[in-house]
């Protein structure tokens, strides 16, 4: 078996990489830190690896092309950017760039893997996205939306597998707080204990594998997501605004945030 991971030299992504390899799975790894890449590769077997930066849509066919005729049968959609401040103060080519490999390049690689995948009538699809993507983030407005999509997109793309009875699953990992250098790169705290990269993991290809379609890791953030559905949007997004603006560095500060390796 054969899995694609992007973003795949840290967080999340890193963690998937070692637990699929420790299954016997053969990797493909990809993100923008070639000294990364080159590590992981001399210490898991079994692996290949390919310098891609996601914001560039060459580049993200570039990664389809070099997976294409290698037999993937399972594409792990994990790079992801993230930007916190005022929507009006936030940098646009900033805001461009993380739509580009939140959004773009999610939906390229999905639907290419999609159709190798269907014409096969095998394989799994882990897009990964966030608790993020059921809410309105004011403060992380561009994120929050971004993240809204790849759970929408891959509900949609479930019902149609679902009406086809086609083998082929997909699997969308919605976690609350994660630690990683996501926050910390952005200079912002929790506001409630996260999880580990590998706990984070874990969960998500366990689910993966039983073709579950939503993987929400946490009590406290399911309980948050499900309840969620109930509150007015108005009062739910002066909610999120509040969780967010206790987080803010400082009075002025807008941050774009890299998790992809």
């Amino acid at each position: 078996m054969k899995a694609l991971i992007t973003g795949a030299t840290s967080g999340i992504g890193r963690s998937m990489a070692k637990k699929l390899s420790s299954r016997g799975w053969e990797l493909i790894l990809t993100g923008r830190n070639e000294a990364a890449l080159s590590q992981l590769n001399a210490e898991l077997p079994n692996t290949e690896t390919i310098t891609a930066d996601l914001s560039k849509r060459e580049d993200v066919f570039k990664v389809y092309g070099f997976c294409r005729d290698k037999g993937v049968d399972m594409l792990v959609n994990n790079a992801g950017d993230g930007i916190f401040g005022r929507f009006e103060k936030t940098d646009l080519d900033d805001e461009l760039n993380m739509i580009d490999v939140n959004i773009v390049a999610v939906h390229i690689l999905t639907k290419l893997f999609l159709r190798d995948f269907k014409e096969r009538d095998h394989g799994i699809i882990l897009n990964v996205a966030s608790s993020a993507g059921f809410m309105t983030g004011p403060l992380l407005s561009s994120y929050y939306a971004s993240k809204n999509y790849v759970v929408r997109l891959s509900l949609a793309i479930a019902e149609e597998l679902r009406r086809d009875k086609s083998k082929v699953s997909i699997t969308v990992l919605c976690p609350g707080p994660v630690d990683t250098n996501f926050n910390n790169r952005a200079g912002v705290s929790f506001s409630v204990k996260p999880i580990t990269p590998d706990y984070a993991a874990e969960y998500a290809l366990r689910k993966a594998f039983d073709r579950q379609l939503i993987a929400i890791p946490g009590l406290t953030v399911r309980a948050g997501v499900f309840a969620s559905r109930f509150v007015p949007h108005k009062l739910l997004s002066a909610v999120v605004y509040g969780i967010q603006h206790s987080k803010k560095p400082a009075e002025g500060a807008e941050k774009a945030v890299k998790n992809e390796g």
